[in-house]
């Protein structure tokens, strides 16, 4: 346990040191700081059916902010080590690879879920100055911050999976932000062809991370999403512990 404690912190100081981490989290909060602003102007020009939260979390620039953070979080997770050789020199030391799997997805995932943590400001000021609240019930708000934190944790493993694939930390962002668009606009589909058969629609709609977000936004929690984002986390980091076995072997 000691070991893996020092493996977790070495990883956090690696991305919280790291030159990306502070460049991702100001896009990041300068991206979802104007969605929240440009949310709130449309608000006060006219009523909307929807609620604050649900608008939020479903506009363009949301996804797009949201979407783009994996890649850039994971890509030096390996890639980075694999290239200046510092792996080799950690796969010597008294740990197991599944040791170091899980202690790079930890550091990453961490990191991506505390760049959310400012977010929850934005509803609170909002509450604050309007005497209102951007949603009628908790249940949106937490049920939109679960899913926030469901969906880290397969994008973060799909980040993890890329970056083990390549010594290029570049090719192994575009890896990642490539898996990771291809799983989340296949789930658009269901809105964009109107003409699938049922069967394929509701296939679609179990992969739809934007009908998960719907419906989580509106406190309606469904342990399908739960147990899909979990159980394809957990698939790709013994994926990734079955490269970093293929490359102990290789060498």
């Amino acid at each position: 346990m000691r070991i893996f404690a020092a493996l977790l912190g070495r990883e956090l100081r690696a991305l919280v040191h790291s030159p990306i981490a502070g460049v991702v989290f100001t896009l990041f909060l300068a991206l979802t700081g104007l969605n929240f602003y440009l949310i709130l102007s449309a608000f006060t020009r006219s009523q909307t059916p929807i609620t604050l939260v649900e608008a939020f979390f479903n506009t363009t620039i949301f996804w797009y902010s949201f979407l783009a953070i994996f890649p850039l979080l994971t890509m030096r997770l390996y890639a980075e080590e694999f290239r200046q050789g510092t792996f080799e020199m950690l796969q010597t030391a008294p740990v197991r690879d599944w040791q170091i799997v899980l202690s790079k997805f930890l550091g990453a995932y961490l990191f991506a879920v505390a760049l959310w943590l400012p977010t929850i400001l934005y509803f609170a000021i909002y509450a604050w100055i309007t005497r209102e609240q951007a949603a009628p019930a908790l249940g949106s708000y937490w049920g939109s911050y679960a899913l926030i934190a469901l969906m880290a944790a397969f994008f973060v493993s799909i980040g993890c999976f890329a970056s083990a694939l390549t010594r290029n930390q570049i090719v192994a962002a575009i890896l990642a932000y490539v898996m990771i668009a291809f799983v989340f606009y296949i789930g658009l589909l269901g809105f964009t062809m109107t003409n699938l058969a049922p069967p394929l629609r509701a296939f679609v709609n179990y992969l739809s991370s934007a009908e998960h977000m719907y419906e989580f936004n509106r406190g309606l929690l469904n342990t399908k999403p739960v147990v899909f984002y979990l159980s394809l986390a957990f698939l790709l980091q013994f994926l990734t512990h079955a490269v970093l076995q293929a490359r102990r072997w290789l060498r």
